[in-house]
């Protein structure tokens, strides 16, 4: 597996990766992670491989592998064998995947984590949106057709390739979740830690501060819900390249008393207390590929209040755990302050949503890989030796 992101940079495609490597290894299988090294303190070995890296630029969290390491990573991996290189990020790692595959004379996968289409016009601010959206198209296309199967982790994400003009077999492959580490958590110590009273309600956000995930919608949807709770407080766990911003729409919004900023949080304990305190967990992306946190705060028991666009369609079942609200602050207030108000309503939710979970195990996901894996190498062994039988005659 190669990416251009890894632990300790906290995203999706992170998670991702790190689950399943951990329940392809449980498996009995071997992976090997090529990333970017971001420090000296960073976890490295054998079979995770850290690359000198340089700074982005106007991205402080992401790095950049240097060309001159990454041609020498054939060196580095010789003696060992491999069935399939899979490339997880279209920048710098698709590249360098598409070259170690031919070495290595395996096939080589992709998953496309990311909807550029709607991501990039908040970091390129200089070029218009739909120059953007064409531009994010071709290079998707592009780089879709050039490996030899594309993992999507939803439906939706599947359909947007196939209209951008994607030939290359496409598979849906979601991430799951690991139900052993999401079933404890004690909410009332995080209150407590956080001076938050224990009959407060609580809405929470978890994952990236950024642009493209639609945190000022929340914010007009907290605004509103005060209206009917007036001690509602929000609690947005995570960072990013939004934060300075929002802290300041906070501000100017006069939601200083109702939001409360707690950064990135640990997942080895202190991130299931976070979800544990909150009463219901909302969320209302609409660039998501398929949006873990929804399944980590059902796996909890806490309810969800969500938009369902693009691959949080395929995670959300409406009564099942959460209330689909629309992309719209009224309604979505309003289905917020039912499930606040409404404790038979929590409680039904909450239970229903830890049943739900079950569905998305990490190691059942795992599995499902492995036959995708398996499926690839062979149809990559048989148009090989076709190709070499015709070259024979």
């Amino acid at each position: 597996m190669i990416s251009d992101v890894y632990f300790p940079r906290v995203n999706g495609v992170s998670t991702s990766i790190q689950t399943f490597r951990r329940e392809l290894i449980s498996q009995g299988h071997e992976v090997t992670i090529v990333a970017p090294r971001y420090s000296a303190t960073d976890e490295a070995g054998d079979d995770l491989m850290r690359v000198l890296s340089r700074r982005v630029p106007f991205d402080p969290e992401d790095r950049l592998m240097r060309r001159g390491e990454l041609s020498r990573l054939e060196a580095r991996l010789s003696g060992k064998t491999f069935d399939i290189v899979h490339v997880h990020t279209p920048f710098v790692a698709h590249y360098t995947g598409l070259r170690l595959a031919q070495a290595f004379g395996v096939p080589c996968v992709e998953t496309y984590h990311t909807f550029f289409e709607e991501y990039l016009y908040n970091y390129i601010r200089f070029l218009p949106r739909r120059v953007l959206r064409a531009v994010a198209r071709r290079l998707s296309r592009a780089q879709c057709n050039r490996v030899d199967a594309v993992l999507v982790p939803s439906n939706a994400m599947r359909d947007k390739l196939v209209s951008y003009g994607v030939v290359t077999p496409l598979h849906i492959a979601p991430t799951g979740i690991d139900l052993k580490t999401f079933i404890r958590g004690r909410g009332s110590d995080f209150r407590l830690r956080n001076n938050i009273p224990l009959d407060r309600p609580v809405l929470l956000y978890v994952g990236r501060v950024a642009h493209e995930k639609n945190l000022r919608f929340l914010l007009g949807v907290v605004a509103e819900v005060r209206c009917a709770c007036a001690d509602v407080l929000l609690i947005i766990a995570g960072e990013g390249p939004a934060l300075d911003s929002l802290r300041q729409e906070v501000a100017h919004a006069g939601l200083s008393q109702n939001v409360m900023f707690v950064g990135y949080l640990s997942r080895q304990g202190p991130l299931q207390d976070c979800y544990r305190a909150a009463d219901v967990f909302v969320f209302a992306s609409s660039t998501e590929t398929q949006g873990l946190v929804l399944l980590e705060a059902m796996a909890l028991g806490v309810p969800v209040v969500s938009t369902a666009i693009m691959g949080t369609r395929d995670v959300l079942c409406d009564g099942l755990g959460c209330l689909i609200a629309q992309a719209e602050v009224a309604d979505f207030a309003a289905k917020v302050v039912r499930v606040l108000r409404d404790s038979g309503l929590r409680g039904d939710l909450a239970k229903a949503a830890v049943r739900y979970s079950m569905r998305w195990s990490a190691a059942v996901l795992a599995e499902h890989l492995s036959v995708l894996y398996s499926g690839a190498v062979a149809r990559y062994w048989q148009d090989h030796e076709g190709a070499q039988a015709r070259a024979d005659r």
